[in-house]
């Protein structure tokens, strides 16, 4: 199970720098160990050219190395708060991705004026509290916040979006549509005043794509 999702952790990094949501070392993917208190996550300040499965880490949900030879992401103790308190949570994503990032240092949510929107986030983006890394103060913010919204996205204040899902790939797809809905929204504000989706369409949608869209 470790070793699968090391491989899935690790591939799922490299659709960050594709879809221009990274720069740098910036940014990381973690998933759940299912039916341990585990996680696997990035190391820290590694280029995601050099990442390889083997180079995944393994830490329990206080942030302590289990397996690897690395130091784990300095985003752990966020990662594994999340996973403390939200149990349907099995992927976060983190990155700083332009757009998103530039909402979040105005600490202003992205409004839902896009149908893609209501499938996706059903209803607004929300925005986190301010919370200096290198304890489990942004993973605070992040469960105290998402606890109230059905949005898999946040803007953490002055830093930037994380996700969530109920997998990894899940968490990497919302980072995806985050950065894409925030770059969107900011192109229409500057043509004018978006129009808003009204809640009883919000609701439609997202009901539909959350349950009817796709294959079962």
């Amino acid at each position: 199970m470790v070793a699968q999702l090391r491989e899935e952790v690790c591939d799922l990094h490299a659709e960050l720098p594709r879809n221009d949501l990274v720069v740098w070392t910036a940014g990381n993917v973690s998933a759940r160990v299912p039916g341990y208190e585990l996680l696997v996550i990035k190391p820290s300040g590694v280029s995601y050219d050099e990442l390889t499965p083997e180079a995944m880490v393994v830490t329990d949900l206080e942030g302590r190395l289990v397996e690897g030879e690395r130091a784990p992401s300095s985003d752990t103790a966020a990662h594994a708060y999340v996973y403390k308190h939200l149990p349907d949570v099995n992927g976060v994503v983190h990155t700083h991705s332009t757009y998103a990032t530039a909402w979040a240092a105005r600490g202003e949510p992205i409004p839902c004026v896009l149908t893609m929107m209501g499938d996706e986030f059903g209803g607004e983006v929300p925005v986190g509290p301010f919370a200096l890394i290198g304890d489990d103060s942004i993973g605070r913010g992040i469960v105290e916040t998402l606890r109230h919204h059905r949005s898999p996205a946040v803007l953490m204040q002055n830093h930037g979006p994380f996700t969530i899902g109920r997998s990894a790939r899940a968490a990497v797809k919302a980072a995806v549509l985050c950065e894409e809905v925030a770059r969107t929204v900011h192109i229409a504000r500057q043509l004018g005043e978006p129009i808003p989706i009204p809640q009883s369409d919000i609701d439609s949608l997202y009901d539909r794509y959350q349950n009817v869209y796709g294959q079962r």
